[in-house]
């Protein structure tokens, strides 16, 4: 099966240089869009975010899809990945530590607010500070004043003007303005102040799309998106609005699309991987995806904590024949992974000493559970958590058969019906099992597959995974200016996760999308998202 690979770039930095990102064009295709009515909705897929629409609050897929959908932030990335502003003018920077960024003039939200500097002030702010309890408040810790011990604004942000602000950060960052297109940094008006729960049922943003008004998220169901007028960035709609419909399987999504019924779908079932291209034709996509999938073991769970658990998660991992699985369940749309992150971004390497421990070796699985066992006996069954509307039930059926044949232990999948359902027990810690984790990434750079997930006390750091080495790898890359060095030291951190295994790695994920005869214009993004601004529709 073909599959269409394309390179991330990606930013560095001249320690002495100025970095100025102003004046870029999108390289969209809406402006060049095939005939379609502008009035006509787009119907997709989606799943029902895990909390009220609040962007730093959000850092699941489903809500995400909506909040980039709804809101624009300083930058946006394109099809590649390439950055390229959306409400920022410039941002400028001599030692990248300080940045001075300066906005278009005349931004709205879609409530008539006008977009100010103190609208991304405020809302970073209100992410950072630890009594808000947002599940993005990582992204803020390198800006001065953030602090994970108490309430702390962030000292580092500061008004210049309406439409100026500066940022200091504690130390040069390599990737910081590469950061900034991902929605914790999205802007908030001021309404959303008065009440942040109520604001989150029905958001203001001020991105190319806008709520269709109360009742717009019917809660498990879908969601109804209109074209917001007060947008007049490089995403303009080429379209009427955007149905995002909650599915309860991949099956009833596709049969939609065969039916007519759906626009686009980001998301092909395992049992129509080998013949959608086939079905679909040139309405069809494979594309290398910033996706890494793997499943988490915590060190809460009996039996893996300590030198145990290293040497059963190393087992486990010895246990799983990857190549079987993406090839057998997958039909070769995933690859192996070979690290923790992905190859279409800057700095992969297939070749990170430790790497050995995600090749199949059954014998040396077997070999390594004994010496666990000679620590304490295993007992008990080893379960996979996962969400049943996802279309994960066969590969981790799959994993748990390769775990029960190769170590002779009891092993089998735990599904929750729904996405939001077994994010939230991941997240208030009360699943009692190992869980499906995976990464679609915010920004395209090493740092955001390893950083946001593995460095101590990170957002979405889902089994408390603690190595002050490892952490202190990751300041030292992000401190460095130079994009090849700071990959370096990614790299060796992740030397530290190869023994510590806090994740077990499975794979990385392609896009599998279709689309139907009525749409155009249908491109798929580096992260996996199809550039919904840009599809036109004929009725």
């Amino acid at each position: 099966m073909k599959i269409k690979r394309f390179g991330v770039v990606a930013i560095a930095l001249a320690a002495a240089g100025a970095l100025t990102l102003s004046g870029c064009t999108s390289g969209d295709a809406s402006s060049s869009a095939g005939a379609g009515d502008s009035s006509a909705v787009v119907t997709t897929n989606g799943s029902e975010p895990q909390n009220p629409l609040v962007p730093t609050n959000t850092n699941e897929t489903g809500g995400g899809k909506i909040l980039d959908a709804i809101f624009a932030g300083l930058i946006y990335y394109d099809a590649s990945g390439a950055p390229v502003n959306d409400v920022a003018e410039s941002i400028e920077t001599d030692d990248a530590q300080n940045y001075t960024i300066k906005l278009k003039a005349d931004q709205k939200f879609s409530n008539g607010e006008p977009v100010t500097a103190s609208s991304f002030v405020d809302a970073w702010n209100y992410g950072a500070l630890l009594s808000n309890e947002q599940l993005s408040s990582y992204f803020f810790e390198s800006i001065e004043g953030f602090s994970y011990d108490e309430d702390s604004e962030l000292t580092g942000l500061e008004v210049v003007d309406d439409t100026t602000f500066t940022v200091k950060l504690k130390q040069p960052e390599s990737d910081f303005p590469l950061r900034l297109g991902y929605s914790a940094f999205y802007p908030l008006p001021e309404s959303a102040f008065e009440d942040m729960e109520a604001f989150g049922e029905n958001p203001v943003g001020n991105g190319p799309y806008m709520l269709d008004g109360e009742g717009a998220w019917k809660h498990n169901e879908k969601i109804d998106l209109v074209v917001n007028p007060d947008y007049d960035g490089p995403r303009k709609a080429a379209n009427g609005g955007l149905d995002i419909v909650f599915y309860a399987t991949q099956e009833a999504a596709y049969a939609d699309l065969q039916g007519g019924n759906l626009d686009v779908l980001d998301a092909i079932p395992d049992g129509a991987l080998s013949t959608f291209q086939d079905e679909f034709g040139d309405r069809s996509v494979t594309q290398a995806a910033a996706i890494f999938q793997s499943f988490t073991v915590p060190d809460r769970l009996a039996h893996f904590g300590g030198e145990e658990g290293k040497l059963r998660r190393a087992a486990i991992s010895k246990a799983i024949n990857r190549e079987e699985i993406t090839d057998v369940i997958f039909s070769g749309t995933r690859t192996p992974a070979h690290d923790f992150t992905s190859p279409v971004i800057d700095g992969y390497s297939e070749d990170i000493p430790g790497s050995e421990v995600l090749d199949f070796d059954a014998d040396e699985a077997k070999k390594l559970w004994a010496e666990a066992d000679a620590i304490s006996p295993w007992d008990g069954t080893f379960q996979i958590a996962y969400n049943a509307d996802g279309g994960h039930q066969a590969w981790v059926d799959a994993v748990a058969n390769q775990l029960k044949n190769n170590l002779g232990i009891d092993a089998s999948g735990a599904p929750y019906p729904t996405f939001a359902e077994v994010r939230t027990a991941i997240t208030d810690r009360t699943i009692q099992t190992a869980f499906r984790t995976g990464w679609q990434a915010d920004y395209p750079a090493l740092f955001n597959f390893l950083g946001p997930i593995y460095a101590t006390g990170a957002g979405s750091n889902d089994g408390d995974y603690s190595n002050p080495e490892f952490d202190a790898l990751l300041k030292e890359g992000l401190a460095l200016t130079d994009l090849d060095a700071a990959n370096e030291k990614f790299q060796q951190a992740q030397e530290i996760l190869f023994k510590d295994l806090p994740a077990i790695p499975l794979w990385y994920s392609t896009v599998n999308g279709a689309w139907s005869e009525s749409v155009d214009n249908v491109e798929f993004g580096w992260n996996s998202v199809p550039l919904y601004y840009q599809v036109t529709k004929s009725e």
